[in-house]
């Protein structure tokens, strides 16, 4: 691509967009990489420019991959989008004014840091998406450390686990 004359600038932005969009969670340090590599890119300029764009462009080609958290945004934006999204629970809505206060905004907030293990059954979602799952994990790289995480997470929140 850079011999048949293209922006380097351009194969960074879509070595950041490949690290997020189809690596995601299987090896999140692609993304950190990506970003890296096009920083350099930048400082750089051509020739040298070639050298981080090759190292980024390697790692990415053998990461494993994952494209859950893209398919995690593009399911949550299409149920705002449609309208599905509903209210910010009460108690999740700041209290820091006396408006809020007086209308119990804020009233029943628990904060999880004063609970072990900082993780508490609390609602944090709207009544309308209670049964929405977004993030669909997929078993590839550091991802697949990930599921048992979030399955236990999901469970504490949701009450199902103590």
């Amino acid at each position: 691509m850079l011999e048949g004359g293209e922006d380097p600038r351009f194969i960074a932005r879509r070595l950041v967009i490949l690290a997020s969009e189809d690596i995601g969670l299987a090896d999140p340090q692609a993304l950190t990489l990506a970003v890296s590599a096009a920083a350099a890119c930048a400082q750089l300029g051509m020739p040298e420019a070639r050298i981080p764009l090759a190292q980024a462009t390697i790692y990415l080609a053998l990461c494993p991959k994952s494209n859950s958290a893209y398919n995690a945004i593009n399911a949550a934006i299409a149920d705002v989008q449609a309208g599905k999204s509903g209210s910010v629970p009460t108690h999740l809505r700041g209290s820091a004014t006396s408006t809020y206060a007086a209308n119990d905004k804020g009233l029943g907030y628990r904060y999880p840091h004063d609970f072990e293990p900082s993780s508490i059954q609390q609602q944090y979602i709207p009544n309308t998406l209670e049964n929405a799952y977004y993030y669909q994990p997929k078993r590839a790289g550091f991802e697949q450390a990930l599921i048992e995480r979030w399955q236990n997470l999901r469970a504490m929140i949701r009450g199902l686990k103590k």
